[in-house]
């Protein structure tokens, strides 16, 4: 086997379904051929998605797809950790399950590390569904990062980013992320402590402290529909508390604590600010982060 795509479904198996089709039309002989498999990894969505995605298979015929069931929602890490473990291909391929595939790229994207040894883990270009580029690279968050992160510069593309040319970067988003499975075994997968929201960069920057490289590769043609399965809070209380994670694990006490006080510095700002301007968002929001940065 050449290539193993994972993907998650929880509660979405219409998307999950659209990014199934997408894929088989454009590699229908590479799954019947052996060359790619297609490895969905239900994270106990409670619902019919199973059994919606079962139906597809078999109607259609498609091959070398299987669907694993996890016994509980365990998050990004811990299933995309899962489906690995039933992976067969020399390279792994994390793909968002809320993907539209429009050409050969993930083949391309493949033959290329197949004859760039440098390259340990390579991310493709995503695009929104206008195709228009999403930012799909990023810069390790040290701490002069955190700061342009909690005052809202990464809307203006000043941390985010997607290279026109094929480039070394720091880390690439988990959204379509492929990676050498011996590599992806030697780094012992994604942290499963990490629910979801940056583990990818986690993952990336274990990854170049361990000696292999991390890529970024545009010549590729996926639009994203971005239908997040969680809201903007979880969103945000999540990213507080894996940065701080990420601290913890890997920079000095000191940097730690200076990340922490940032953080809280934000939160509690938001917190008055929300209470001042009776906005219950910007209020319940950051209390929650505030909560998880001091347990």
């Amino acid at each position: 086997m050449f290539v193993s795509i994972v993907t998650l479904n929880y509660k979405k198996a219409n998307l999950t379904i659209t990014c199934m089709e997408s894929l088989y039309k454009e590699f229908k002989p590479e799954f019947e051929n052996n060359i790619f498999e297609l490895i969905i990894v239900d994270n106990a969505s409670g619902d019919d998605s199973v059994r919606k995605l079962e139906s597809i298979i078999k109607k259609n015929k498609y091959q070398n797809i299987k669907i694993i069931e996890n016994s509980e929602n365990a998050g990004f890490s811990k299933g995309c950790n899962l489906g690995a473990k039933f992976s067969k291909g020399d390279f792994i391929l994390f793909l968002n399950n809320d993907t539209v595939i429009k050409d050969k790229g993930i083949l391309k994207m493949a033959e290329y590390m197949q004859d760039h040894n440098e390259v340990s883990i390579l991310g493709g270009q995503l695009k929104n569904m206008d195709d228009t580029l999403q930012a799909s690279t990023g810069d390790f968050y040290n701490l002069d990062k955190v700061l342009l992160l909690l005052l809202g510069f990464q809307k203006y593309g000043i941390l985010d980013k997607s290279p026109e040319n094929i480039s070394k970067v720091d880390w690439v988003k988990g959204g379509l992320l492929m990676i050498r499975k011996n590599v992806f075994e030697k780094l012992k997968g994604f942290d499963e402590k990490i629910f979801m929201y940056t583990e990818d960069m986690e993952l990336c920057y274990r990854a170049k402290l361990n000696g292999f490289n991390t890529y970024f590769y545009p010549n590729i043609n996926i639009l994203h529909q971005d239908h997040g399965s969680t809201n903007r809070t979880f969103a945000i209380v999540h990213i507080y508390e894996n940065l701080l994670y990420f601290y913890k694990k890997h920079k000095s006490f000191i940097e730690y604590l200076i990340a922490k006080f940032l953080m809280s510095s934000k939160a509690v700002l938001l917190i008055i600010l929300g209470t001042i301007t009776n906005n219950n968002y910007l209020k319940n929001t950051y209390k929650e982060a505030l909560e998880v940065i001091n347990k």
